[in-house]
């Protein structure tokens, strides 16, 4: 038996076209639209920081975006029962920091504004 080592917030590698469904569970294999679900990070980020400017928390805004880790395990698992879902959710996980870092970078960049206000 093969074992791979993985850290915490990655996933084992493979390959297939699957949609993910927001409970985690992976649904079966899709055709190209499945791929332009990930192709713009910066339009997910903008709809959260159009929430943090009408006053929603940024730290609740984080954990919304960020995937929890009883996810990455239940994913863990589902890639070791089928490898071919390795790919895809391997993709998931680097766009949702993808979203979460040009989230941070735009409330950064808004606290440097209220400074110089």
């Amino acid at each position: 038996m093969e074992t791979h080592e993985t850290k915490p917030n990655e996933l084992p590698a493979k390959s297939a076209e699957v949609s993910v469904a927001a409970n985690g569970a992976a649904a079966a294999p899709q055709g190209q639209e499945g791929s332009r679900d990930f192709e713009f990070p910066q339009r997910e980020a903008a709809f959260f920081y159009g929430l943090f400017l009408r006053g929603h928390d940024a730290n609740k805004l984080r954990k919304d975006i960020a995937i929890p880790m009883d996810v990455l395990i239940k994913w863990h698992k589902e890639v070791e029962r089928e490898p071919l879902l390795r790919d895809v959710l391997t993709r998931v996980v680097e766009y949702r920091r993808h979203v979460l870092a040009i989230f941070d970078n735009l409330i950064g960049a808004e606290a440097g504004l209220q400074r110089i206000q």
